[in-house]
């Protein structure tokens, strides 16, 4: 993290208007580079506080429903809900797994899940007919699981 405040500095002091045009691109890249670098060992380092739960609301292992459903998602008040990206202490947003492992701890939450990304509690899912599982996890800002992980039991529903 410390090449961006050396990036800020050399745009504020007007230094990279007098390197050539290549130079700069190479900079920018490799700080760019360097910056997701970062975030990769960052990932799965955000701590989760003691006690926190995430739940569904409205649905129970066994239960069955009529297709499309709302999934309402809870949170203990321990954390808070924030969109991804927001990299704000003590908060997440929700991801729910269908007929699918829990997620890897360490590893960012694969897009082939529904991510709430803007911080929503409720989804409106259509799944076809049949026994299906559920699973709640709650990611941090860069869709990784907290440290450690808050996730749901799983759960078997019946689709009509």
């Amino acid at each position: 993290m410390g090449l961006f405040p050396l990036i800020i500095f050399l745009i504020k002091s007007n230094m990279l208007n007098l390197m050539p045009k290549k130079r700069n691109i190479y900079i920018f890249s490799f700080c760019f580079i360097w910056g997701l670098f970062l975030g990769m060992i960052k990932a799965g380092e955000t701590p989760s506080v003691e006690g926190t739960r995430v739940y569904f609301i409205n649905l129970k292992n066994g239960q069955t429903v009529k297709s499309p459903f709302l999934i309402q998602f809870g949170l203990t008040s321990q954390m808070g809900i924030a969109p991804a990206l927001a990299d704000w202490p003590d908060t997440g947003h929700h991801h729910l797994i269908i007929d699918a492992p829990t997620p890897k701890p360490n590893k960012a939450i694969s897009n082939k899940h529904i991510h709430l990304n803007l911080g929503q509690t409720e989804y409106m899912l259509e799944l076809p007919a049949g026994e299906h599982t559920l699973q709640a996890v709650f990611g941090d800002y860069t869709h990784v699981p907290h440290d450690p992980p808050v996730m749901s039991k799983v759960i078997t529903i019946k689709v009509e």
